[in-house]
């Protein structure tokens, strides 16, 4: 961790240490001597507004144990010193190591919850946050009227984070952080700023002058204050959740953090259909009738496609997943005079892909289709039971297509799969269940995750009793283009109302909305899906969402219309981001396993099956036996071995963190903390 990272949690500590000394009497059965116990929980004062909304779902996200008091509960239990702290073995303990208010003092100045609160923060050094307030003396602000001062709307305000929070919580930060505006004719953020009084450390300048976030210390006391809207989608929130937490648990805390970002490049080997920008549909569709022979030429990477996505992963520092139908392209090839310079191409530079095994041939896994009706329907039995793709013929897909990365030396792991078009899988309207017999297939091949689609399953879920889903984001870049005016056109159709030479799909979809006039499709694919579609992308991978985005080979050929949006997300984010906290870009498995990890985590923290806590310097967790542990701590945190003592973690955006367990014969997870 760099030498000013360490300054911030220093100087939290000293103040923290002040408020034990100055206090300690008032914690009940302390003396000033006795060093307190500190859970490793949370807790937020709900009011029901967007700004405690997003902190608690950060928190969430996270991994961090959190308690919430609703104020519109009547029922709510009464915030006094009861509930805030008391006694283990004789030994004070804080009940949370962090306070989330809406403001700075929801109960009202004075009350007698407020002064329960205040104290108690006194006595243990405990933050607070202040998710959202006006600009005035009591948080350590003039008035916005005074010294420069305003508040306004803030869409588009490219503001600077200081020197003091890049040498504090916001380290992890590079540059400038503008304000989302993503719509000119809606107030999408408002704030107050205004100038420090004494006490106050700004981390976030407005543009104009004046903050918008810091700290206030006082009366032993820290606040930290944002005076800005936010919910918990916007762009400027994600950036700034990160060091709002670490700032909340003084980096130490349960629960871990990264950014993420893996991109599925589906069907590569094979063609894809093209879009029919006459009949508005793609010929091959059940529904896609009329016209002369009812094809259009499909779209197929060449060799020089693929010379250019291993030139470009080389000099992004980025890898793509290559997501394989190895008979299909048999079959292409043995259609094209027997040769394959793609396959060729591909193979050559094989060792610069991750590959996933795609089915041999992409063909539907799930029900027998009936394509006599539009749409389809699933074929029935004699019996009127659904007629499903057999246990053997699912498994010959999965099957011969590894046998294939083997021969060609892939580096393909048998464990991850995507069927194509996420077929076998339960597929609404027609057919509401999994294909019965693909669960039996996938553990015939030894598959463990299988590749669901998030717009329709968001959620990992099982799939029989060995395997589990991971949820890929759909890009908004279609399968059935290979350039930028397909794009565009078919962009117009989905987009667009019928009076205005639309679909109007975008009319009765409350998901939808439609574009105020027809894209240029001469323009329109990189002046507005582009920015659309990367500010999407971007937003996913800095949420610390690990699901992977997939596209298809047809978008690295012809125009090669899907590195543009790539291009801009990774610039994007490197803007924004120090070195310390790279783009993590992992393989299906590892995201599979981060995402059960996660489910198992908050399943032992929502059963009160994790005790976690701080004594000084030492951390104990305890969880249920084989629970994997999230934790994050400071550089220099040691984890205590049976014999000895080691590194804690992996680093990232200045702290480390890892996924644990306690050592062997060890009862509960113990780091010491540097001091």
């Amino acid at each position: 961790m760099a030498q000013s990272a360490q300054r911030w949690r220093n100087a939290a500590a000293s103040s923290a240490a002040a408020g034990l000394l100055v206090l300690g009497l008032g914690a009940p059965g302390a003396s000033a001597a006795t060093t307190p116990r500190i859970d490793l929980k949370v807790l937020v004062v709900d009011n029901g507004a967007g700004q405690v909304g997003a902190v608690t779902a950060e928190l969430k996200s996270t991994g961090i144990p959190y308690t919430t008091v609703d104020l519109a509960d009547p029922g709510r239990p009464t915030i006094d010193a009861a509930f805030l702290s008391d006694t283990v073995n004789g030994t004070p303990r804080a009940k949370y190591q962090g306070i989330v208010l809406p403001d700075e003092a929801p109960f009202g100045p004075g009350s007698a919850e407020q002064t329960a609160l205040e104290t108690y923060e006194k006595t243990y050094g405990i933050p607070q946050v202040d998710a959202y307030t006006w600009a005035h003396p009591e948080v350590g602000l003039d008035y916005t009227d005074q010294n420069g001062g305003w508040s306004g709307v803030l869409d588009g305000a490219r503001t600077q984070v200081t020197a003091a929070g890049r040498a504090g919580p916001f380290g992890y930060l590079d540059g400038p952080l503008t304000f989302e505006d993503n719509d000119p004719s809606v107030q999408e953020s408002y704030g107050y700023a205004a100038h420090p009084r004494d006490g106050f450390t700004s981390y976030l300048d407005a543009p104009a002058g004046g903050t918008l976030l810091g700290q206030y210390a006082h009366d032993g006391r820290r606040e930290l204050v944002l005076t800005f809207a936010y919910n918990q989608y916007q762009q400027q929130f994600k950036v700034l959740a990160r060091g709002i937490v670490e700032w909340l648990t003084q980096g130490v805390h349960l629960g871990r953090s990264r950014n993420y970002f893996s991109v599925h490049v589906d069907d590569v080997f094979a063609p894809d259909a093209r879009w029919d920008s006459e009949r508005d549909c793609t010929p091959g569709d059940f529904d896609c009738v009329g016209g002369d022979g009812e094809t259009t030429t499909p779209i197929r990477m060449a060799a020089d496609d693929a010379a250019y996505a291993a030139e470009w992963e080389a000099a992004h520092g980025f890898t793509l997943d290559m997501v394989f139908n190895a008979g299909s392209g048999e079959e292409w090839k043995s259609e094209n005079g027997g040769t394959d310079a793609l396959a060729d191409r591909l193979l050559a530079d094989k060792a610069k892909y991750r590959w996933v095994n795609h089915t041999y041939t992409h063909q539907f896994l799930g029900c027998v289709q009936d394509t006599t009706t539009v749409p389809w329907s699933c074929a029935r039995n004699a019996d009127g039971s659904t007629r499903y793709m057999s246990r053997a013929d699912i498994s010959s897909e999965i099957r011969n297509n590894y046998n294939w990365a083997l021969s060609k030396g892939l580096s393909t792991d048998r464990s991850e799969l995507v069927t194509g078009e996420h077929s076998g899988l339960r597929t609404l309207p027609q057919q509401p269940d999994d294909n019965p017999n693909l669960a039996g297939a996938l553990a015939d091949n030894g598959v463990r995750w299988t590749g669901s689609d998030n717009s329709r399953e968001p959620a990992q879920r099982s799939v029989g009793s060995s395997v589990l889903t991971v949820p890929r984001y759909p890009m908004n870049v279609y399968y059935n283009v290979g350039k930028a005016e397909e794009m565009a056109d078919e962009y117009n159709w989905l987009y667009t109302s019928k009076a205005a030479g639309g679909s109007g799909i975008c009319e009765n979809n409350p998901l939808s909305t439609c574009l105020s006039a027809p894209l240029d499709t001469a323009t329109g694919y990189a002046s507005y899906i582009v920015p659309l579609e990367a500010h999407t992308a971007l937003g996913h991978a800095i949420g610390n969402d690990p699901r992977p985005h997939y596209a298809h080979q047809s978008n690295l050929a012809e125009d090669r219309i899907l590195y543009p949006v790539l291009d801009e997300v990774l610039a994007d984010y490197k803007a924004l981001y120090a070195d310390n906290a790279p783009l993590e870009n992992p393989r299906q498995s590892a995201i599979g396993t981060e995402l059960q990890r996660r489910a198992a985590w908050l399943t032992a923290v929502a059963n009160g099956k994790v005790t976690a806590y701080r004594v000084g310097t030492t951390v104990t967790v305890t969880a249920p036996s084989g629970t994997q542990i999230p934790v994050t701590a400071p550089e220099g945190t040691k984890k205590q071995l049976l014999l000895g003592t080691a590194a804690f973690g992996t680093p990232y955006a200045g702290e480390r963190s890892a996924w644990t367990t306690p050592e062997l014969l060890q009862s509960a997870l113990r780091l010491t903390l540097p001091a």
